[in-house]
């Protein structure tokens, strides 16, 4: 979907088809056809975006074959479905009985990372529709934390300014302009902003930027509007908003909280989860509520302490009396998870009013990113229109900041 923002340039919303399970071009086209159609069409909408994950051994066929990568845009150009964004962060294998910490390899160190994300750079410029300012890729924040010496470190800055040489080369060839984010998680070398702006600070700012994960900026109980000030002061721009939330336990000592966090508790992907002393509940009530927290009631920086897996916090990983858990669980953003847990869906509101709701918009490219349906305590049986709802929310958010729905 497309809509107009008052400073007339173009927002483009879509979902992320690593949801869906594919390793493969013709599982692709398979997905098209059975999910993302489906969700078009209960959207009532006559384009719908979706930004492709292609696991490594699609892309090697799409960069082989030119014919295979008309092939898919004829499929998408037939559903009505358009493509001005990857996701190539995860590089195979994503939906595997186990993935955890596998999903961060090859890291921004090994040359397979480079190589792939300059693939999918130079497929993204053959799907991009005419008339599609730029393209978007997003990518892992360099590396796990650990290990992490001095000389992989340098590795991979290296990358990155051949990463940029690259996007240039590609724009050259092309005419087509994309740009790379790379995407602060919790326990990776770049987990907040912060850490962003330390690490990627200097690097091209016409290429090269962050793509901002809402869940992850909650999960690291990041404030939205110093999030984005400091990335606007750093110079580094916002390349991809994933429209996401977390999961959070108001009270992670509640019986039934920790019930519910136990289900939730699966085996394979990664829930890092974090707890923040000092967390001001008052200003984040107020923010519920909708409005403004006075200086006088914000507190200063909370302390974030964290365990890599939810299974960790349950086990006595993190202390439950200090302020509420929040956990890498992307829920669906229409939907309230199992009571007492909430979604931190009004943090998303507010990085999307922070994003779109001034003059200007600061951020072109909105993906709905939640790949865990599949591993929900209770799995959906109509997915197409689940992210349809998803969808509909996110369209209801961008629609009450002022801009319009552009069906053309």
């Amino acid at each position: 979907m497309r809509f107009r923002h008052p400073d007339g340039s173009t927002v483009h919303l879509g979902y992320c088809s690593n949801v869906h399970q594919a390793e493969d071009l013709d599982g692709v086209l398979t997905q098209l056809a059975d999910h993302a159609e489906p969700v078009r069409e209960r959207l009532g909408v006559d384009r719908l975006g979706i930004g492709l994950w292609l696991a490594r051994d699609v892309v090697t066929r799409l960069t082989s074959a030119p014919g295979e990568v008309r092939r898919l845009k004829s499929e998408l150009d037939t559903r009505g479905l358009e493509t001005v964004t990857l996701n190539a962060f995860p590089y195979a294998g994503f939906h595997r009985d186990v993935v955890k910490k596998d999903v961060y390899l090859p890291d921004w160190a090994d040359e397979a990372r480079l190589a792939h994300t300059l693939d999918c750079a130079r497929v993204l410029a053959a799907l991009l529709p005419d008339d599609a300012e730029r393209g978007s890729v997003s990518t892992l924040p360099l590396a796990w934390r650990t290990p992490w010496p001095p000389d992989r470190a340098d590795a991979a800055r290296r990358a990155l300014d051949r990463l940029a040489a690259g996007l240039a080369t590609i724009e050259s060839d092309t005419g087509r302009r994309i740009r790379v984010g790379f995407e602060p998680e919790p326990g990776c070398v770049v987990e907040t902003t912060a850490q962003a702006v330390r690490e990627l600070r200097g690097l091209d700012p016409e290429r090269l930027g962050v793509c901002l994960d809402a869940c992850h900026l909650a999960v690291q109980f990041e404030d939205p509007g110093a999030a984005l000030r400091r990335l606007a002061e750093a110079g580094l721009p916002v390349v991809k908003l994933q429209a996401s939330c977390a999961v959070e336990a108001p009270d992670p000592s509640d019986p039934a909280a920790r019930t519910a966090l136990h289900r939730l508790a699966e085996p394979r992907f990664l829930h890092q989860t974090r707890t923040a002393a000092g967390w001001d509940q008052k200003a984040e009530e107020l923010s519920r509520a909708g409005e403004v927290p006075r200086t006088a009631d914000r507190r200063a920086e909370p302390e974030v302490r964290g365990v890599d897996d939810l299974p960790d916090a349950l086990d006595g990983g993190l202390p439950t009396g200090s302020g509420p858990w929040r956990v890498h669980f992307h829920a669906p953003l229409h939907a309230d998870p199992e009571p007492p847990l909430r979604t931190t869906a009004d943090q998303l509101g507010q990085v999307l009013a922070g994003l779109l709701g001034g003059p200007s918009a600061d951020c072109d490219h909105i993906e709905v990113e939640t790949y865990t349906w599949s591993v929900l305590p209770d799995p959906p049986t109509d997915l197409p229109g689940g992210i349809a709802a998803e969808l509909s929310w996110a369209r209801d958010r961008l629609t009450g900041l002022g801009l319009k729905d552009d069906r053309r």
